[in-house]
């Protein structure tokens, strides 16, 4: 049985980590790279750290402050925000990272994912996906941290960058996103039964049952949360511990 992966996010904001509801609202969560060490200590599979401002403020990712992390973690890290070339991803992984997220640039310029896979693997480029469900009970893929609203729907795009290489899926529900009320089930188990490739389900997790859910009923490969860590309301070796009682297989 493949163990499912708890990855905790450090979503950068002036260097400093940051959490909002619904993309909104943003808070001060702590230094990053105290936060990365301290879950890489604790047990956390991997880590994930978003440049949340990078593509509205058309800059690239601190490739500094994911070097000074990378040295402080001993886990698989992935790094995203503003990166549209061959050539930041070449700097990020001389910095440290392991993988890259990809997501306002690779749905500009599609042709960026087949780039990055053909030069670096299927399994270094995750593509993220900014995903609201709109009235007409529809998810629809959001850019520019969720600012700009697209008339594609997830579902679509998700099939068309896997099909172009990418190798993961990270999949932020912005309805869910910081309300500690649950992930996004059906839109996560939509993806994760069509797709060849592992989906990460990112946005609401609050409780250790919200991540049952979505790694049984969501049918998700792995759970990415925040808040609920940078501020103590769970412990990752607690939430392991909860999620192998619960006959889930994870990496003690």
């Amino acid at each position: 049985m493949l163990t499912k992966r708890i990855i905790p996010c450090l979503d950068i904001k002036d260097g400093r980590t940051v959490k909002g509801v619904n993309f909104e609202n943003i808070r001060d969560a702590g230094d990053p790279v105290e936060l990365g060490a301290l879950y890489a200590r604790e047990g956390a599979d991997e880590l994930v750290f978003l440049d949340i401002t990078a593509t509205n403020e058309k800059r690239k990712t601190l490739s500094e402050l994911v070097n000074r992390i990378a040295h402080h973690i001993n886990i698989p890290f992935t790094v995203g925000g503003g990166i549209s070339s061959v050539d930041d991803v070449r700097v990020l992984l001389q910095n440290g990272a392991d993988k890259i997220s990809v997501n306002t640039s690779a749905f500009r310029r599609p042709e960026l994912v087949s780039e990055l896979a053909k030069e670096f693997g299927s399994q270094c480029v995750v593509a993220a996906i900014d995903t609201r469900m709109e009235a007409d009970g529809q998810w629809y893929v959001y850019l520019n941290g969720g600012r700009v609203k697209t008339e594609t729907k997830c579902i679509d795009w998700a099939h068309n960058v896997v099909d172009r290489g990418a190798g993961e899926i990270l999949l932020t529900s912005m309805n869910n996103d910081g309300t500690k009320k649950g992930f996004a089930l059906d839109i996560t188990r939509q993806l994760a039964e069509a797709l060849p490739v592992p989906v990460i389900a990112s946005g609401g997790g609050g409780i250790p049952d919200h991540f049952v859910e979505v790694l049984e009923a969501g049918k998700a490969d792995a759970a990415l949360a925040a808040s609920i860590f940078h501020f103590k309301e769970i412990a990752i070796p607690e939430l392991k511990g909860y999620l192998q009682e619960r006959g889930i297989a994870v990496r003690l």
